[in-house]
């Protein structure tokens, strides 16, 4: 009886574990739109237009994930100086996306669009609320890579400070294509 050689290829704990949150995070999120979809029937719903920052923002974190893709390339050629200017071209267009989410709700608030106003406008700033804290997870995830840049850590690439860039990238981009999804989502529902 011959024994069939097969070359398994095996994921990183610490990726399986990011895949696993970011599967949780679909079904958080997927629960609360439904729970939109539903609660929308109620007959005092009032529907209103989302604000500009919010388009805005959704450059800003277009741009912070571009950004971070191109940094990576980078990394990986070993161009040290590429990688730490365009990373943090991400970082900070990753905190515009936060101001100018913060900035969307004021101008909600301007126009007396706040969090008690109506189940509509409580399900957005829930949602969207619940998307900044994520987005603030990979806030701290970015600040720590940002330290090891710092200190001169990342000037040469190794397995290890690959997965780092890998894992951090990998979050970030995710948290990106949820805001895409729940500004489509919130389009389609007005």
């Amino acid at each position: 009886m011959s024994t069939l050689n097969k070359t398994v290829k095996r994921i990183h704990p610490k990726k399986f574990a990011l895949w696993m949150g970011i599967v949780g995070m679909i079904m958080f999120f997927s629960a609360f739109t439904s729970a939109y979809i539903v609660r929308k029937a109620s007959a005092n719903w009032y529907n209103f237009p989302l604000p500009n920052e919010f388009f805005y923002s959704t450059i800003a974190i277009l741009g912070s994930s571009l950004a971070f893709y191109l940094s990576k390339k980078a990394y990986l050629r070993a161009d040290a100086k590429t990688f730490k200017g365009l990373y943090f071209l991400g970082f900070l267009l990753g905190f515009a996306f936060i101001g100018l989410q913060y900035a969307g709700w004021e101008s909600l608030q301007a126009v007396g669009i706040d969090l008690v106003a109506n189940q509509s406008s409580s399900f957005l700033y829930l949602i969207t609320a619940a998307h900044v804290l994520h987005v603030m997870g990979g806030v701290v995830a970015l600040v720590v890579l940002a330290v090891g840049l710092i200190r001169g850590r990342f000037d040469v690439p190794t397995p290890k400070r690959t997965l780092k860039i890998d894992l951090t990238f990998t979050y970030w981009h995710f948290v990106d294509i949820l805001w895409l999804y729940l500004l489509v989502f919130f389009l389609i529902q007005q």
